[in-house]
């Protein structure tokens, strides 16, 4: 995939996306302080409902997470529409979830992070109080379809310590 990415920009929207376990929120949270951006984490959306079926062990499917894609997508349409910059953290897994968020911000800009399933799983293996057990990381894998070329946005490693990782997300966006 070529990276396809505007000019930097104060009052832009980002969507920080991969699997549970890449790191999400922990590099979504540093990149909106680094960019003076609100922090808008995706899981706090999901309805009781879901939190309750992946805590089951029980896989997400295309209908319990659009009502939750509507309500980001219109998290960022508010964002967009005010001029604030936002750095959302989303799974976003399929391509037809990113077209939905989109529809808030058609100039999203898609922050993929990547990385090999075993450290994935470790590293959701030591995080405590989270509803995603690593037995779902499967089904995250399946789902997951890699940005595509004509998608605003870029793919990171994430065996980069976090304050470096943003670091080159700012580098790459400037």
């Amino acid at each position: 995939m070529a990276d396809i990415l505007p000019d930097i920009s104060p009052a832009r929207r980002y969507v920080v996306m991969g699997v549970s376990g890449c790191g999400k929120t922990e590099i979504g949270r540093r990149l909106a302080e680094r960019l003076g951006a609100i922090s808008i984490e995706g899981d706090e959306y999901h309805s009781p409902a879901s939190i309750e079926k992946m805590r089951a062990g029980i896989p997400l499917d295309d209908s319990d997470r659009q009502a939750w894609l509507l309500v980001l997508q219109q998290r960022l349409r508010v964002a967009r529409e005010q001029g604030v910059a936002a750095v959302l953290s989303c799974s976003a897994l399929k391509r037809r979830y990113r077209d939905v968020l989109r529809g808030g911000d058609p100039e999203l800009v898609f922050i993929h992070l990547d990385g090999d399933r075993a450290l994935i799983e470790a590293r959701m293996r030591t995080r405590a109080g989270h509803y995603m057990p690593p037995s779902l990381l499967e089904s995250q894998c399946r789902d997951l379809e890699p940005l595509q070329a004509d998608e605003n946005g870029m793919r990171l490693g994430i065996r980069t310590p976090p304050d470096e990782l943003v670091e080159q997300i700012i580098g790459r966006l400037a």
